[in-house]
């Protein structure tokens, strides 16, 4: 490999999203991956827990920050509360860090302790991060050195009504986001829930009122100029693999043609979010980091419904940690990351 490569650490890489960040940087033609950790797994293969990328000589390492080699960037793809430590012990190595966890998400302490049912370990550092949204938060990722990439869920709602509230078209109390989510959501869990017995030919709604991306969405709103946003959200897994489908409903006194022309406006120069006529499925973006986004208004209830689709696991997290890289480092957003999804 050339030493004019970007030197990057996948932490975590034993998960799903971890193994896509794999993936995305072993295809990356401006990065060279010289560090992949786990925790349980240390000292496995990688080919013996994500076999799509095989390769003998690929090993698990560690996860302890002490014992990386060099390297320009580290994204830490971990369980909820897992990243600060390791992220506090990197400040002062000099690399892009970048957490797909929700350890940074959240700017506010008291927030954040709504949400997680906890004090954070180092509250000095929220706001610190910027919030890896590109489409909603560009101008804050050119030259950052620590990003904190949204929950799949908050990009999904975001991308929907981000737009709408940031030109004060929709009435941001009382928003409604129904989400649906493959169980790749849920991470590489064991539990009997998860499993295709109880999966298969059923879906469920889960942490109905306090799921913890419901303050997520809440901030990244009011990121955009909403005030004090009230949103109701409920999460449901679907027995589908990966993908989220989300469908918001605010009230709203404008026409559907005018709140069309606000998402295509603002998704004008967008490479991965794309405003279309017909609803989407999740089918359509499956594999690529792109979002497709549609909006009808009930002219009888006065409510705009608002559907996106995105890839959990791409644009809901790996994909949207490289497409952040990218923007900070001066690279075009694409490099890397695939354009179109895969069919059937």
């Amino acid at each position: 490999m050339s030493n004019d490569l970007t030197r990057v650490a996948v932490l975590g890489a034993s998960g799903y999203a971890g193994g896509e960040l794999v993936r995305l940087v072993d295809g990356h033609p401006e990065m060279e991956l010289v560090h992949i950790g786990a925790h349980s797994k240390t000292g496995q293969r990688l080919g013996s827990v994500h076999p799509n990328l095989g390769g003998p000589d690929r090993v698990l390492g560690t996860l302890n920050p002490s014992e990386l080699p060099d390297v320009d960037v580290v994204f830490f793809a971990l369980p909820h509360g897992a990243s600060a430590a390791p992220a506090l012990e990197l400040l002062d190595r000099g690399a892009l860090l970048v957490d797909l966890g929700s350890d940074f998400r959240i700017v506010d302490p008291k927030r954040y302790a709504t949400a997680y049912g906890a004090e954070h370990p180092a509250p000095e550092q929220l706001g610190q991060w910027v919030y890896g949204l590109p489409e909603l938060n560009r101008k804050q990722l050119p030259g950052a050195n620590r990003i904190a990439v949204p929950g799949c869920y908050p990009t999904s709602a975001l991308l929907a009504l981000g737009p709408l509230v940031a030109q004060g078209e929709i009435d941001t109390k009382g928003i409604i986001v129904d989400a649906l989510s493959g169980v790749s959501g849920a991470g590489r869990s064991v539990e009997a829930s998860l499993q295709f017995g109880a999966m298969a030919e059923s879906a469920h709604a889960y942490n109905l009122v306090h799921h913890r991306h419901r303050p997520e969405i809440e901030q990244g709103l009011e990121m955009v100029g909403g005030v004090d946003p009230v949103v109701t959200f409920t999460p449901h897994l679907v027995p589908m693999h990966r993908g989220i489908l989300t469908t918001a409903y605010a009230l709203t006194e404008a026409t559907e043609q005018q709140l069309r022309e606000t998402l295509v406006n603002a998704y004008a120069d967008s490479s991965f979010v794309t405003v279309i006529d017909e609803p989407p499925a999740t089918r359509w973006v499956v594999g690529s980091n792109n979002a497709l986004v549609t909006v009808k208004v009930d002219e009888r209830a006065g409510r705009a419904v608002i559907v996106s689709a995105i890839d959990n696991l791409l644009k809901g997290a790996a994909g949207q940690a490289v497409q952040c890289v990218n923007i900070a480092l001066g690279w075009d957003e694409t490099t890397g990351l695939p354009l179109t999804g895969a069919m059937p």
